[in-house]
């Protein structure tokens, strides 16, 4: 099969696809036959070198998110051949993972495609929507509490905003000029340009600062401004934490799997409650220039391989 890896640490020049034997699914394994792989700021880590040299590997498979049809199974899996799933490969540093034209991965990282959805939208969701749900879970937000997220139009941003409006919650989207109809369309109860001072424009609509913060857009000290004496800071991003203070609990989180979130997420999609956004595909072939696109930044949706 034909995978993109790297085999050492670079720019987006360093990827290449191979071919590569065709990987087998053990027990409780279910072999994906994928359709559309998205591409995420995460790929980037592992070309760029932020989880090491790559010494020791042949190489290394990039991609977290993919969509396609189970076309193998391994010991103890009833699904059925054929069936349409969405997955999240989050291990990494593994010599292929979700860019490739198969994937194999365990139970746990993988639930049903929205039905009724084009595959290539569907491969947006897993590693974006986990993000955004397990992040939520960090801000003990009742209805009616205020939340700011930072960089609300980004992938993990959009959905936060969706997710945190099924909870009741009151909330202060930050993004561009021309991002403010979308958000308020996705329950954005205010909005706030990132070409303002973020403290000052958030307590504008809410005096006494925000309850908690989802700092999606990694700004760090500007965003904890934003929030009011013992709120709730979340970043996903730990190299950027800033120092607690006001009594502000700071808090990092990444996602991982989990089949029943995973599916529920899905189902969500499904009924319109969640948007996946593609910004556009490109061939397995050109993968190279797909990540190049995706480090250019000032994308509204994801870049998605299509094998």
């Amino acid at each position: 099969m034909r995978a993109v890896v790297v085999r050492k640490v670079g720019g987006p020049e360093v990827i290449e696809v191979l071919e590569v034997p065709t990987p087998e699914p053990g027990p409780l394994q279910v072999r994906i036959k994928v359709v559309a792989a998205a591409l995420n700021p995460a790929d980037a880590a592992v070309w760029a070198g932020f989880f090491g040299s790559l010494e020791g590997m042949e190489h290394a498979g990039l991609g977290l998110d993919a969509a396609g049809t189970i076309e193998a199974v391994g010991p103890g899996v009833l699904l059925e051949v054929g069936t349409a799933v969405i997955a999240f490969d989050a291990a990494v540093l593994r010599p292929t993972k979700a860019q490739a034209e198969f994937l194999v991965v365990d139970l746990n990282s993988l639930a049903p495609a929205p039905e009724g959805m084009d595959l290539t939208l569907a491969a947006t969701i897993p590693l974006n929507a986990m993000t955004a749900s397990q992040a939520l879970d960090h801000l003990p937000l009742r209805p009616r509490d205020t939340l700011l997220v930072t960089g609300a139009a980004g992938a993990v941003g959009g959905f936060a905003v969706e997710l945190a409006r099924t909870r009741g919650v009151r909330i202060v989207a930050q993004g561009r000029p021309e991002d403010e109809q979308f958000l308020r369309d996705r329950g954005a109860t205010w909005f706030v340009s990132r070409d303002e001072e973020l403290s000052e424009a958030v307590r504008r609509f809410v005096p006494e600062g925000v309850d908690g913060v989802l700092d999606a857009a990694a700004l760090g000290e500007p965003a904890l401004a934003a929030v009011r004496d013992g709120g709730v800071f979340v970043s996903l991003r730990s190299d950027v934490l800033p120092q607690p203070r006001r009594a502000i609990a700071v808090r990092h989180t990444s996602a991982g799997p989990e089949a029943t979130r995973l599916s529920h997420l899905s189902a969500l999609a499904e009924v319109g409650v969640l948007t996946p956004r593609v910004a556009r595909t490109y061939p397995l072939s050109e993968a190279a220039q797909a990540h190049a696109h995706v480090a250019r930044g000032g994308l509204r949706g994801r870049i998605v391989l299509v094998p």
